[in-house]
């Protein structure tokens, strides 16, 4: 029986080589211009994928208060990021592509392709919706989705983080992680083929099997309602051996590093994994109550799906609201079952960044 809940897509992790360059691009782009928490001390937990070593690190936790996740953007401080040496190509393994929700994708295109020469065309999904893809300057792709939910409308086109693309090796082996785990339970789509909006990507001309996941009860927890709907879609590639994106580099290394996910009881969650043979590979808690970063404290932890893809889940202790006051919310002390009041977010547009126009 699962005791935990899964409260949504919390954020997807981006390693870069300049963290406030790359913050700025997503900010006019996406509008992650909310500033969850930042943080530049020393990374001491993720030794398993660090080189065994504690590393220095500048990070930040952005969001868009339209609704969906947000941005965990990551480089290190001492150490030169080590790019990956290889065109990144459809199902290569891990997280290749990211998806932001759009609530009107003909005027968003409109907006990204005035600002930004590295826009497809609006294809057709396998659903039969619109989509299109953004290559940001730093060697990431996104799929832009539509999504009709607002959390806080700010008369922008634009939302937060919805889902990712992840390649593997044998979706029927990744099936577990993602449906049982996760609680992506239900299956949106599941096609074989060559895929027309995926003609402009690097390795589109291929054939591959995607299974899109999504979930068949509604979120529920402190940030649900921030979160909005999410997808997982699974990529398997029919025509040759996928490359692994990570394979000889290091966690926080540019590209897409984690899919984060928002729990409740991650003591629960531990023991449901352990049931079915999941061990975490790395615990910010075992020593400790707490794990703080910046202004915020919380508890969290990481998995391996079967090709190696990295999926953190963090338990929220404390968030601040309204940082430059240090106003925050102490979760452990609240209903975590219920939604966080809209007021409370409507706080945080006092975090909103503003960046210098170059």
């Amino acid at each position: 029986m699962k005791n935990y809940n899964i409260v949504g897509i919390q954020q997807i992790g981006i390693g870069t080589e300049d963290m406030v360059l790359s913050w700025k691009w997503y900010a006019d782009m996406f509008q992650m211009n909310i500033r969850i928490l930042e943080d530049n001390t020393v990374a001491e937990f993720m030794l398993p994928y660090t080189g065994n070593q504690p590393q220095k690190r500048h990070a930040c936790i952005a969001a868009n208060l339209q609704g969906g996740g947000g941005f965990e953007i990551w480089q290190y401080s001492e150490r030169k990021p080590l790019k990956v040496d290889f065109p990144i190509q459809i199902g290569d393994l891990g997280i290749f592509i990211a998806k932001i929700k759009t609530h009107n994708i003909e005027a968003y295109h409109d907006e990204l392709i005035a600002k930004h020469d590295d826009v497809t065309p609006v294809y057709t999904d396998p659903r039969g919706l619109p989509t299109f893809y953004v290559h940001d300057p730093f060697g990431n792709t996104f799929q832009v989705v539509e999504d009709n939910y607002i959390f806080i409308d700010e008369n922008r086109y634009s939302g937060g983080i919805v889902g990712a693309m992840i390649g593997v090796t044998d979706i029927e082996r990744s099936l577990p992680i993602y449906q049982d785990i996760l609680g992506f339970d239900t299956i949106l789509y599941d096609k074989n083929g060559v895929f027309s909006d995926w003609q402009t990507l690097k390795g589109g001309s291929q054939a591959y099997r995607r299974v899109l996941l999504g979930r068949s009860t509604p979120l529920t927890g402190p940030f649900s309602q921030l979160y909005g709907t999410g997808t997982v879609e699974l990529v398997q590639a029919l025509d040759r051996t996928p490359r692994k994106i990570y394979e000889n580099r290091f966690w926080g290394d540019p590209g897409y590093i984690q899919l984060c996910m928002d729990v409740v009881n991650m003591k629960a969650l531990e023991e449901y994994c352990e049931s079915k043979g999941i061990h975490f590979t790395v615990d910010s808690c075992k020593q400790n109550a707490n794990f703080d970063m910046g202004k915020a404290s919380g508890h969290f932890t990481y998995i391996e799906d079967p090709d190696g893809t990295l999926i953190e889940f963090v338990e929220i202790h404390r968030i601040p609201i309204i940082d430059k006051l240090n106003i925050g919310i102490n979760l452990m002390k609240k209903d975590r079952s219920k939604p966080l009041p809209k007021a409370f977010f409507q706080l945080m547009r006092f975090n909103r960044v503003k960046f210098k126009q170059s």
